[in-house]
């Protein structure tokens, strides 16, 4: 089995969740379950960031000229089906459902295109960055290569493409803590900030050196951000480690 990992970076006004994301330093998009045949695709989505960040996202999903991960530069005439599943003050999820047409393409298609069958995907849109994870086969007939280059060509001048990882999935301990590593490039600087600051001043001692307020008065942002923050970050180092620990046994599972 090979892992793959690389991302898309879209330029302003080319992706409609993308202009919502980076407008908002904390929100995330991420895949919980992500499923395509060569001639539709559906997946499941969680969002989280502030309730205007969500009410702007799902208005991003619900709108008719946006597919979720069609790469078309134009109307493709694809059937979409997208539903609002949760929508709280601080989660959003959608199911999203769309039909293929012949000048309708997407990352999982061009897949099934140059790498086969028995593809699994992992998504995780921060600000304007898309990043994408797959495992697939690679066997003698996958074409990482010609993989890559259709889908940079397909983006066009949309989005600047970076490949950050290619190997073997869950080959040894140090490499599965290398992909672990690379699939999170780090927290948003916000969110670093928060949880270095509360380290370094002993909020999670026990008992705690400082309370909320008291650190958020050091850090000059109002309590309700500092908790936030470090709530995001909390959980984005929770994800990391049992993520690890699936790389680590040897195994590919979606969050």
């Amino acid at each position: 089995m090979r892992e793959l990992v690389f991302s898309l970076t879209y330029e302003p006004e080319s992706n409609a969740v993308a202009d919502v994301l980076s407008a908002d330093p904390d929100a995330r998009v991420r895949s919980l379950s992500l499923h395509a045949t060569r001639e539709s695709l559906w997946r499941v989505d969680h969002a989280t960031g502030t309730p205007g960040t969500l009410d702007a996202l799902e208005d991003a999903f619900l709108t008719a000229d946006y597919y979720a991960d069609c790469l078309a530069d134009e109307p493709c005439g694809a059937t979409q089906t997208t539903r609002v599943l949760e929508h709280t003050d601080d989660t959003l999820v959608c199911y999203s459902y769309w039909e293929r047409t012949p000048t309708c393409t997407s990352v999982p298609h061009l897949a099934f295109d140059h790498l086969g069958e028995g593809l699994l995907f992992e998504t995780d849109h921060r600000r304007r960055e898309y990043r994408w994870r797959m495992i697939h086969a690679g066997t003698d007939g996958s074409d990482v290569r010609g993989f890559l280059d259709a889908v940079e060509s397909a983006v066009g001048d949309a989005a600047r493409m970076d490949i950050r990882r290619i190997s073997e999935a869950g080959s040894s301990r140090e490499d599965a803590g290398a992909a672990s590593d690379e699939l999170d490039s780090g927290l948003p600087s916000e969110q670093a900030a928060a949880l270095r600051a509360a380290v370094e001043h002993g909020y999670y001692e026990t008992p705690r050196a400082v309370d909320a307020a008291e650190l958020a008065d050091r850090l000059d942002v109002p309590r309700s951000t500092l908790t936030y923050r470090l709530r995001r970050a909390e959980a984005a180092l929770a994800e990391r480690h049992v993520e690890r620990r699936s790389l680590l046994d040897g195994s590919f599972s979606n969050p």
